[in-house]
């Protein structure tokens, strides 16, 4: 008979091997080659101390912790005080009003309307920078940062200015004269509309000098907000309105939070359903061109939305590779698996250029190319957001079942990623805006086609391409393929930004394979031909 076994410690059992250490602190600026290279050629190379600091602080451990923190533990509706009187106000995780105050602090916010050069590159850097950490504080200092364009040409008193731009963050709840610094939101979205603003049935009447709105918003971006520029019906059409959460006189405003959105993700940042009771209101602009305000807004946070996925990208793609360079599979490095190879080298080529693309944009807004600006927006949001979920899952999928479970970044990062799509203009709306901007303004079409014209005679793939593109749209598409037709132009408006600004194995291998045929159509289905090795390595990984 054999002796019995011996039971074995809980060292034998449970030794940990083959596993990658602790991440700790990381340099968000120093450890990206690619994003340094794009804003510096966007303009942005004036603020770079301000974003290595803004960088640094990201990447440290803690702040990631915190970051974490903010996410597992929503906000929470507070409709009523103990009495029975209304309160309507969100409560939030301590780590979100660090990180919301960190971000104001480093100028997310303000720094495009500071005057210097490269202040929108600058904000584009922020928000790619935030999106990695905790993209759930982006939508109130995003709004903010929005709302500049009107508030100053609105004829609205100064102290609303003053808040948007100060550089802090004040989360109480008070009117705002009394306040440091404010933040603002946007509330558009009724049931019975959606996109279709001008079915909006929010009513506004005047009350002596001010007006009085009554209405329902099925999404209000950040209601806990200062306060919210609006569209409501007036008599003279549908106008914009700023809906301060406190009255001039020191009340409370009419505004009730009826419900918090129960959200896929993002749910470190509330957003909600209030009602409109009769709530002052101030006029922004003239009574009937409420759309042409909003939209100067809206311009401003689709930046945003562009920018914004080319982060969530450089962190799924961050997390992919410390994960492969550390496992080791049928003796050698994961990363070191040809297959393997070629997933992470596909990552960063949609990665480099979605940076590139967004930063692109970004330089448009500082140089005042408008007619560039408003279709280079709609097309860098289109592609790098539906790019992005692609992106997000293949990242996933390099870390296996670690990557599925919460102690991670990357869940957070698939429940991100289809948001900023759906965000000021889902894909069909983008679509017919770039369309409209195209087929109504000679402008656009004429800088789009310089813009395009300029990538020519850097690779065969993209000079074929081109002219494929051309030969198939002479005019513009029929409505059917207004996907199609921006799919293939903003990739290559991508292909040209990184042929131009990075060359080398990675631009060329983007335009071999998304305009050449050398690749198939999920992440990783690259030709041989591709050079793996180069491409991670000029990307920085």
């Amino acid at each position: 008979m054999p002796p019995p076994l011996s039971p074995r410690s809980d060292l034998e059992t449970h030794s940990v091997e083959n596993q990658p250490p602790e991440r700790g602190d990381l340099d968000l600026w120093e450890g990206d080659p690619l994003l340094r290279r794009f804003t510096a050629a966007a303009g942005g190379g004036p603020h770079e101390a301000r974003l290595a600091a803004f960088a640094a602080w990201l990447g440290r451990a803690d702040t990631r912790a915190a970051a974490r923190a903010a996410e597992r533990h929503p906000p929470e509706l507070r409709a009523f005080d103990r009495a029975g009187r209304r309160l309507d106000e969100v409560a939030f995780h301590p780590a979100y009003h660090e990180l919301l105050g960190a971000g104001i602090a480093a100028g997310y916010p303000s720094i495009a309307w500071e005057g210097g050069p490269g202040g929108h590159a600058a904000h584009a850097a922020m928000v790619y920078l935030q999106s990695q950490v905790e993209p759930g504080v982006c939508c109130p200092m995003t709004m903010t940062h929005a709302a500049v364009p009107l508030l100053r040409a609105g004829g609205l008193p100064g102290h609303w200015l003053r808040g948007a731009l100060s550089a802090r963050y004040d989360p109480g709840s008070r009117p705002a004269r009394e306040k440091a610094g404010l933040t603002f939101g946007m509330a558009m979205t009724e049931k019975q509309g959606g996109s279709d603003v001008r079915a909006n049935t929010t009513t506004a009447v005047r009350d002596g000098a001010g007006w009085r709105l009554t209405g329902h918003k099925w999404f209000c971006s950040a209601p806990m907000s200062d306060a919210f520029l609006t569209l409501a019906q007036a008599p003279g059409g549908l106008s914009c309105f700023l809906v301060p959460r406190w009255t001039p006189d020191g009340a409370r405003n009419a505004i009730e939070i009826q419900r918090l959105k129960d959200k896929l993700g993002n749910r470190a940042n509330a957003s909600a359903e209030i009602e409109y009771r009769g709530a002052v209101a101030d006029l922004v602009g003239a009574e009937g061109d409420g759309v042409a305000r909003i939209l100067e807004m809206v311009h401003q946070t689709r930046l945003d939305t562009a920018m914004a996925p080319a982060g969530l990208m450089r962190a799924a793609l961050s997390e992919a590779l410390w994960w492969c360079d550390a496992r080791r599979v049928f003796q050698k490095r994961l990363a070191d698996q040809p297959l393997m190879a070629a997933v992470l080298a596909d990552l960063a080529l949609e990665t480099a250029a979605a940076t590139a693309l967004g930063l692109r944009v970004a330089q448009a807004f500082d140089t005042g190319d408008g007619p560039f600006a408003r279709v280079a927006v709609a097309l860098a949001k289109f592609l790098s957001n539906k790019r992005c979920i692609a992106v997000t899952y293949e990242a996933m999928e390099c870390l296996g079942g670690a990557g599925y479970v919460e102690e991670g970044p990357m869940p957070m990062l698939y429940r991100e990623a289809p948001l900023n799509s759906i965000w000021e203009g889902s894909g069909n709306v983008i679509c017919l805006d770039i369309l409209r901007s195209l087929g109504r303004d000679p402008a656009c079409a004429a800088r789009l086609a310089e813009e395009l014209d300029a990538g020519r005679g850097r690779h065969p793939a993209y000079d074929a391409a081109l002219a494929e593109t051309f030969a198939r749209w002479p005019d513009l598409p029929e409505e059917t393929e207004a996907r199609w037709f921006a799919e293939r132009v903003a990739t290559l408006l991508a292909a040209s930004v990184l042929l131009r600004w990075q060359g080398g194995a990675l631009a060329e291998a983007y335009a071999a394979t998304r305009l050449g045929g050398e690749a198939g159509r999920i992440i990783g289905a690259l030709s041989a031909r591709i050079d793996t090795r180069l491409v991670l390595a000029e990307a920085g990984a």
